[in-house]
Formats: C-alpha cells, sequence, structure tokens
C-alpha cells in the first residue's frame, strides 16, 4: 500500500504530504493518527504537535523555523505561521564515521572519456570560443551562425521550417492564424562533418571592461578554467585590445591555473586586425584547421574515478529532498567510495545545514573556511537588504519549501554521506578525491558555471518544478524529483525520481541508477537533453549578493 505521508527525521514534529489530504481526513504514521485541520497539498507539511508561539519547527532533525501564531495538529505549515530560523554553527573537533556503500557492482567499470595530456579524462570534446570583453559577442554569433548550419550543430531546423511555411503562407495571402504548425516539411538534418567533436561552444558574456577591475579579474580567472577544462579539446579567444581584461591576463591566469596547458589557442584582437572580415575570417580558418586535429581524437577507456560531477538544484519543490536530492547523494557516495570526486556547490541553501557540514569536514583549516565563507556570503546579503531567508523563489513556497532552511537541508542530501576533503572557493579547481564544497551563489546558471569552473566533467541537476538549464561544456543531467514533472517535461528531464515518493524504489536503488546514467552518459552512449537542446547557459558570478 502507498504511503500517504512521511517523516523524514525521527525527531521532526511534521509530516510531509505524499499526496492530496483532505480536510478532517485521518492519516496515520508509525501507529500513531493525525485529524487534518485543513487540506494539505502533496509536497506540503503537516503539524504532528501543538506548537506555541515562537516554537521550534523541527525537519531533517534540525531546526527549519519558527512558529509566528500558536499551531495545531493536523494544521498545515505555511509562510504565515512558519518563518525562517536556523541554529548557529562553529568549528568542534567532531571523529566523524562514515560507512561507505556497498560499490562491488561498480568496481572495474569504466568511461569511455577524452584523454588529455595531462592525465585528465574528458565526458566531451568541446571547442571553444572566449570573448575577452562584451564587444566581441556580436563578432562571436556571426561566426556560430556561419559554424553551426555548415558544420552540423544547428538545432534550430526545425523552428526554421515553421518560420518558412508562415512566410510562404502570408506571401500567398493564406491565413497565418490557423497555421498548424505542428505539421512542417521533412527536415534533412546536416550530417555532423567532425564526429569525434562534441560541440563547439561559445561564451558570450556581459563582462571584460566597465564595471570594477575585480569584476574582469575573477572573468580572467573563470574563462582560463573553461580553457583548461579537461572537455575542452580547444580555444579561440577574440579581444577587442583596449578593455580592462587584455589577454595577457588571461593568459597569465591561464599559466598559473595549469602550468603545462598545451591545448591549441589562437587569438585574435580586433583593433590590430585590418578589417572585421579579417578578423572572423581568419578566425575561422585558424579553428576549422584545429577542428581536423581535434576530430582524431577518440574515446578511450578510463576508470570511474576520472569522473567529477557536480551536483546541483534548481525549481525545487517539496519532493526535492526526500527523493531527488538523497537519491544524487547516494550516487555521489558511491563515486566518492570509487575514488572519484563530487562538487557541492550553491552556499546560499546550505543555510540551516552548516553544522553538519562542519562536522564532516576531515581538515580543521577547511571547516573554518566554510565559515568564513559562509558568514562573508550571509553578511555581504544582509548589508544589501535581503539575507539566506529570502532565498525561497515563488515556485519554491508554492510546492512547499516555506523556509529557507527546509530548502536548504533538503538541498544538502545531493551531498550524500561522505565527508567533505576541501573547501574552494569560486572558480579554483579541485584537486582532492572525494567530496568538495563550492563556494557559488544559488542561482541555478551562476552556480553550474562555478561548478564546471572547478572542473566537473559532468553536472547531476535535480528539479522539482523543471527547468532547461544546460552548461556550454559540461553535459547538464536533470532529474526530476516527481514523475508529473518527468511526464510533462519530457524534453527537458532525463531521470524521473518519482519512484520513490511511489515506493516502487529505495533511494539506494536510484542512486544507482544515476550512477550508470552518468556513466552513459560520459562514455557519449547517452546524450542529456540539455546537451541536445545546445542549452549553453553561462553567467559568470561577479562576486556581488546574488541568492
Amino acid at each position: 500500500m502507498r504511503r500517504n505521508v512521511l517523516k523524514v527525521h525521527q525527531d521532526d514534529n511534521v509530516l510531509v504530504a505524499l499526496v492530496d489530504l483532505k480536510a478532517d481526513e485521518i492519516v496515520e504514521y508509525e501507529g500513531k493518527e493525525y485529524k487534518l485541520k485543513e487540506a494539505i497539498p502533496a509536497k506540503h507539511k503537516l503539524f504532528t504537535d501543538d506548537i506555541k508561539v515562537g516554537g521550534s519547527v523541527i525537519m531533517y532533525g534540525t531546526l527549519v523555523g519558527k512558529t509566528q501564531c500558536e499551531v495545531m495538529t493536523g494544521q498545515r505549515m505555511s509562510t504565515e505561521n512558519v518563518k525562517h530560523a536556523a541554529s548557529p554553527y562553529h568549528y568542534r573537533p567532531f571523529n566523524y564515521q562514515w560507512d561507505a556503500p556497498d560499490v562491488s557492482k561498480f568496481v572495474g567499470r569504466t568511461i569511455d572519456g577524452y584523454h588529455r595530456s595531462d592525465g585528465r579524462v574528458g565526458t566531451a570534446n568541446y571547442w571553444l570560443f572566449i570573448p575577452t570583453v562584451f564587444c566581441e559577442n556580436r563578432n562571436l554569433d556571426v561566426i556560430k551562425e556561419a559554424l553551426y548550419s555548415e558544420l552540423g550543430y544547428d538545432v534550430t531546423d526545425k523552428y526554421k521550417t515553421k518560420v518558412r511555411l508562415l512566410k510562404e503562407l502570408y506571401l500567398d495571402g493564406k491565413n497565418v492564424e490557423s497555421a498548424n504548425l505542428s505539421i512542417t516539411e521533412a527536415i534533412v538534418p546536416v550530417d555532423r562533418l567532425f564526429k569525434n567533436v562534441d560541440g563547439i561552444k561559445f561564451l558570450n558574456h556581459q563582462g571584460g571592461c566597465g564595471g570594477i577591475r575585480q569584476d574582469s579579474e575573477v572573468l580572467s580567472k573563470l574563462l582560463a578554467a573553461y580553457a583548461d577544462h579537461p572537455n575542452v579539446a580547444g580555444v579561440t579567444l577574440l579581444s577587442l585590445g583596449c578593455q580592462n581584461l587584455q589577454v595577457k591576463d588571461f593568459l597569465r591566469d591561464l599559466k598559473e591555473r595549469n602550468p603545462a596547458f598545451d591545448k591549441p589557442l589562437h587569438i585574435f584582437e580586433q583593433q590590430q586586425s585590418t578589417s572585421e572580415e579579417q578578423l572572423i575570417t581568419d578566425a575561422i580558418h585558424q579553428t576549422f584547421l584545429s577542428l581536423v586535429a581535434a576530430n582524431q581524437l577518440t574515446r578511450q577507456p578510463a576508470p570511474l574515478s576520472h569522473l567529477t560531477i557536480g551536483v546541483k538544484c534548481g525549481g525545487s519543490d517539496g519532493f526535492s529532498g526526500i527523493s531527488a536530492n538523497p537519491a544524487v547523494g547516494h550516487c555521489s557516495d558511491l563515486l566518492v567510495a570509487l575514488g572519484g570526486r563530487v562538487l557541492l556547490a550553491e552556499f546560499p541553501e546550505l543555510c540551516g545545514a552548516e553544522q553538519d557540514i562542519i562536522d564532516r569536514t576531515e581538515d580543521e583549516f577547511a571547516a573554518r573556511r566554510f565559515i568564513e565563507l559562509m558568514s562573508a556570503y550571509s553578511r555581504a546579503a544582509e548589508n544589501a537588504g535581503s539575507g539566506y531567508h529570502m532565498n525561497p523563489s515563488p515556485g519554491n513556497i508554492r510546492d512547499g519549501l516555506i523556509t529557507d532552511a527546509i530548502k536548504s537541508n533538503g538541498a544538502a542530501k545531493k551531498a550524500g554521506l561522505s565527508p567533505v576533503v576541501d573547501v574552494l572557493d569560486y572558480t579554483e579547481p579541485s584537486l582532492k578525491s572525494g567530496l568538495n564544497l563550492v563556494c557559488t551563489p544559488g542561482n541555478d546558471v551562476e552556480a553550474t558555471t562555478g561548478q564546471a569552473a572547478s572542473g566537473a566533467n559532468l553536472i547531476l541537476f535535480t528539479t522539482g518544478l523543471g527547468t532547461p538549464t544546460g552548461n556550454p561544456i559540461c553535459p547538464v543531467i536533470k532529474v526530476a524529483s516527481n514523475t508529473k514533472l518527468a511526464e510533462r517535461m519530457k524534453d527537458i528531464i532525463d531521470i524521473d525520481c518519482g519512484p520513490i515518493i511511489a515506493g516502487e524504489k529505495t533511494i539506494e536503488e536510484m542512486g544507482e541508477d544515476i550512477l550508470e546514467y552518468c556513466i552513459k552518459v560520459a562514455s557519449g552512449l547517452v546524450v542529456p537533453h540539455a546537451v541536445r537542446l545546445n542549452q549553453d547557459d553561462f553567467i559568470p558570478w561577479k562576486r556581488g549578493v546574488s541568492l
């Protein structure tokens, strides 16, 4: 029989509704009955005790809010009766013990990846175009249109066909309003010329000049990190010439990040060129020659320890923290036990989970660095008149994430239970096997942009509401918290964790399924929807307040 409610932790004083519950309905959990004071929509929480004003609301075994009025057993938690609250945190010596999961079915398994000269392995083979300044975005757009349409990377043909149909109807004087755009002429796809070049990617951005110099300095490190990424075969860089982010600064940061960098790097500066046409022609010509060379590289076997997976959630709902995130967390633990790396980012969505993370951090210096970064981030938000408590979006709240501490404790489940081996600031590379923390905003694209910079060669992105977010160089795999979403957005979602809610699969079984899917993606056997759609989202973080 399917459960209709769930208590996440034995110390909780709330239950999660797994299905829509009616007013006056009696629900039972572990031998105790609760009569509902009102209807409780699926994903929302109901109180299991009467709580006075200012009382603690406990979920995931920790403080997630304080009551703003007296609440009663069977009443629904809402923004009217509960406000965000989180326990203070500090460093303390803690002998954390972790029981690694059984990885026997994955021992000896491999991925087929692209081996780089420095020993790293890419899960894809991309050519990368980088502008040092926003002034070059238009030139990149021109190059992109030319290369995509002729080399077989354009995914917009079906939409061009629809526009062509509308145009023809209009020119023929026919009814455009009633045009059937679901039926279009057959499209003959352009074969990809370079079979072993998975894509040509463009990092258009709005930085490199203006603003403050620190923004350009951080952007330079970010672009250097992308150039050095194991999923990148080579780089074409376009510069104007007079901008804050000079080519020499980019080269310095690239050399500092990887002194042995030896990928093809073509640099073109517009103010040194005879014309725009010459600049674009030269860039296309030199890049084409390097694409011929990059196409010679083929996938070869590599141990699973070469995987670095970023874990991220966005468009979260009340099921995210009990299905998709814990399942990804088990996948994370499996990968760590196999010698791989996991990157947990979005620091605003760790509010309320800090003490658990601190206690799991192996090194005192790293633990104190986490405290410093979290505290500085929180102060910056408060000084701007905001705070972590303002992180949940209207969509989050509507689907059961009433406080940031509820959202954050559920979000932290993506990290599994393994010890934290390192804490990284924005753009710093992950160098240690195991669970790494990466300081980024909670903002979906700013976070995934930062995870790729720290070395993620795959990203597992959980969602309860649905989001198309992707990344130019790091394949993003969408994991739905519920089956309704997976069925409604089939062109976005890759994995459905709804069977956990339905009681058809355990978190552990789902975690193993997710790792199997990652192996297929890393080997080029499966293409995630975000990659198929060329969902190449890239937003550099300017280190301002971004939740």
